[in-house]
């Protein structure tokens, strides 16, 4: 027998969800949905914050001030991998769970990765347009590119993401290196500074979290380091590469290219990316397959359900625990 709503776990929706996620969603909880106009969502937490105990969560900003408008949350579930629109230190110091979609996105994301880094350093969209246009026959040769084989590829955040790549690299043959918060017990060298590991290598691949220590983490600094025959590849977060210092050092011919995924003030892009053919662009694709985005929201509904004990959506079986942020 179904529950009555009153005794179902109130969980407020701050996510944009596919529709049967959020049939999941109400099929197990109470579902109250936050209003997107932020004076109509201050008035509304306002009334009912009291009454929440777990947070559907995407895009919404999450700040300390929102945490006191939800003084009964026990847990935040995120659609995302990445945390940048929650206060994580307000979260945790409040002893809230926080979930989120890393570990599920990191295949995906990975294979995009790679294959950005294959697309600059082999000129895969340029030489599209080369056949395509007709010019084959008449200039014969296509240019050389570069192999990523023998390449030293510097990853900057070896997290779930940052693994998932060095293990295909390591298949290509690359020599692998990467910069973090804190050495990790595996077998790759390890760099405590961003621009020495950029002097080391021949392509950075981004795939760190942003916070206020990242914001700007690939400077003009950085990227002078890696150099006129290095390659950036950025799949993490637009605004952990200074966009202004990539433009300069790319009319300067200060690097080689860019594969990007992510931008600075994402979806606006700058016409000077725009116009570069050594710059690769995709538009924040990273983990946009139907596989990944369907088990991505299946996530958002199983951690909640997990947490308060209940058992899965019917028809589905809920996937066992994985180890939470905070």
């Amino acid at each position: 027998m179904q529950q009555p709503d009153t005794l179902k776990p109130t969980v407020l929706n701050a996510a944009e969800l596919p529709e049967w996620t959020n049939a999941e969603l109400r099929a197990l909880f109470n579902v109250l949905d936050l209003p997107k106009d932020p004076d109509a969502a201050a008035a509304f937490l306002a009334k009912h914050g009291h009454e929440v105990r777990g947070i559907a969560l995407r895009k919404t900003k999450i700040d300390a001030a929102f945490l006191d408008a939800v003084p009964a949350v026990e847990i935040i579930s995120s659609y995302s991998a990445g945390l940048d629109n929650l206060d994580v230190q307000a979260t945790r110091s409040r002893g809230i769970t926080i979930e989120n979609t890393s570990h599920i996105l990191a295949e995906d994301v990975a294979n995009a990765a790679v294959g950005l880094a294959l697309a600059v350093t082999r000129d895969f969209i340029n030489a599209d347009a080369f056949v395509r246009t007709g010019t084959w026959p008449e200039h014969g040769h296509y240019l050389l590119g570069r192999s990523i084989s023998r390449m030293k590829v510097g990853i900057v955040g070896l997290g779930t993401i940052g693994s998932a790549i060095a293990k295909r690299l390591q298949a290509f043959g690359s020599n692998l290196a990467y910069f973090g918060p804190s050495r990790k017990s595996v077998d790759i060298p390890y760099y405590d500074d961003v621009a020495h590991l950029a002097r080391d290598c021949d392509m950075l691949i981004l795939t760190c979290p942003l916070s206020p220590s990242t914001h700007h983490l690939v400077n003009a600094a950085v990227l002078d380091a890696l150099g006129p025959r290095g390659y950036l590849v950025n799949i993490s977060r637009g605004p952990v590469v200074d966009e202004a210092a990539l433009i300069a050092a790319l009319a300067q011919d200060g690097i080689a290219g860019a594969a990007l995924d992510v931008f600075e003030y994402e979806p606006v892009v700058p016409e000077a990316l725009i116009r570069d053919r050594r710059v690769v662009l995709t538009p924040h694709i990273g983990s946009a397959t139907d596989e990944t985005r369907r088990s991505m929201a299946e996530n958002v509904v199983d951690t909640l359900a997990r947490h308060f004990g209940l058992p899965g959506p019917r028809g589905r079986q809920i996937d066992a625990a994985v180890e939470s942020i905070g």
